[in-house]
């Protein structure tokens, strides 16, 4: 027999040998549990729902009693949302690089565009009150350049000679004057009786009066019928306030006036048929006017023009019906002289006679020997001698 060499092991597995075949058989066996735990985590992982970050190996272990687990709720907030995740780390806070907001940049971002406007309205509001104000000084000062005059007094109230009739002068007259025509309008009585009632009513003094103070009673020719203008009641009340107006002659202060219904006034003011104005402030030439007849001691005041007024004044009836009061009641306290228009679209002189028009041209046309030249001026109607009192 031949000797193979090595010990010999009389039926006995050499050292090791057993060591090996238990270390390989422990490697399956470790092999085979890790397969089987894959395999669970695979099948595990299909049936598990939640976000693969919200997943805890099993073999996570927490190194204290006061660390909490992150909650396994899917798909919910957490059950203590002000807790922090302590398994998340925390971004770190950007650098803020913005520079602070002042105080108008935070102004104009709270208020957007109302933060323009209002420097914007307030610039405007200063503007606009400057200008208010430069603007009044000016009429100021136009209002003692620009205002009417009235002229003198040129007699003392008691002469005998009539006023407001267009003057005679050499007799050439212009055959037609469409401005001083009479317009259409209303009813008016052609004659009257030729004498008048007082229309009762007085009142106190109205005016300072430092020379003068001038009694008159209102009064209406028999024959008129004042119902379609108010009545008797109504021709009086406006009388009374014309004449009382600070914007009349009692602006000036050495007239005054005080209404009265008996005794003999200074002057009566009258409302006139149309066939007894012509007889008291004559008729030379064809054109419907008013007067002050000193003689007769009257202010005849025309009514139809009272009712129609004339159609170069431009103003409405009730301005004209003014317009007459103070014209005539300017005569009569001695504003004997005509005024021509003075300056060019400004207001016309209470004296000058707008009833044939406030266009120096066409007055001219009536009298051209007179006071009022043909120089193309026109002025806008007036009825007050102090129109911007």
């Amino acid at each position: 027999m031949t000797d193979r060499g090595g010990p010999r092991t009389r039926g006995r597995a050499p050292d090791g040998f057993e060591d090996g075949k238990r270390s390989r058989g422990a490697h399956q066996r470790r092999r085979s549990r890790g397969a089987d735990q894959r395999e669970r985590s695979r099948v595990s992982d299909q049936h598990d729902v939640r976000p693969h970050s919200l997943r805890v190996p099993q073999t996570w272990a927490y190194p204290s009693q006061s660390q909490q687990p992150p909650s396994h709720q899917p798909l919910r907030a957490q059950w203590d949302p002000t807790r922090p995740d302590s398994t998340r780390p925390r971004n770190p806070r950007p650098v803020r690089r913005a520079r602070k907001q002042s105080r108008i940049g935070r102004f104009v971002s709270r208020y957007g565009w109302r933060a323009y406007a209002i420097p914007v309205l307030m610039v405007v509001t200063v503007l606009v009150v400057f200008d208010a104000a430069r603007s009044t000084g000016r009429e100021e000062v136009m209002g003692r350049t620009d205002t009417p005059g009235y002229g003198t007094a040129s007699h003392d109230a008691d002469s005998s000679g009539v006023t407001d009739n267009p003057p005679a002068a050499d007799g050439s007259f212009a055959a037609d004057l469409p401005s001083g025509a009479l317009p259409a309008g209303g009813p008016f009585a052609v004659e009257g009786a030729g004498t008048w009632h007082v229309v009762p009513g007085s009142g106190p003094k109205v005016g300072e009066g430092t020379e003068r103070e001038f009694t008159y009673t209102v009064e209406v020719e028999n024959g008129i019928d004042t119902t379609g203008f108010g009545g008797d009641e109504s021709f009086g009340r406006m009388v009374d306030q014309t004449l009382a107006n600070p914007k009349s002659w009692t602006n000036d202060p050495r007239f005054a006036f005080r209404r009265v219904d008996e005794g003999d006034p200074d002057f009566r003011i009258s409302l006139t048929s149309q066939m007894t104005t012509r007889e008291a402030c004559g008729y030379d030439i064809e054109l419907e006017g008013s007067c002050y007849n000193p003689g007769m001691g009257r202010v005849v005041l025309n009514e139809p023009r009272w009712v129609r007024g004339a159609i170069d004044f431009q103003g409405d009836i009730g301005s004209y019906r003014q317009y007459q009061i103070n014209h005539e009641v300017g005569h009569a306290i001695g504003y004997e002289a005509h005024q021509p228009c003075e300056t060019q679209n400004g207001l016309a002189p209470v004296m000058m006679q707008q009833t044939f028009g406030t266009a120096n041209d066409d007055i001219a046309k009536l009298d051209p020997e007179g006071v009022v030249p043909m120089n193309g001026l026109t002025c806008r109607f007036n009825p007050w001698p102090y129109p911007r009192a």
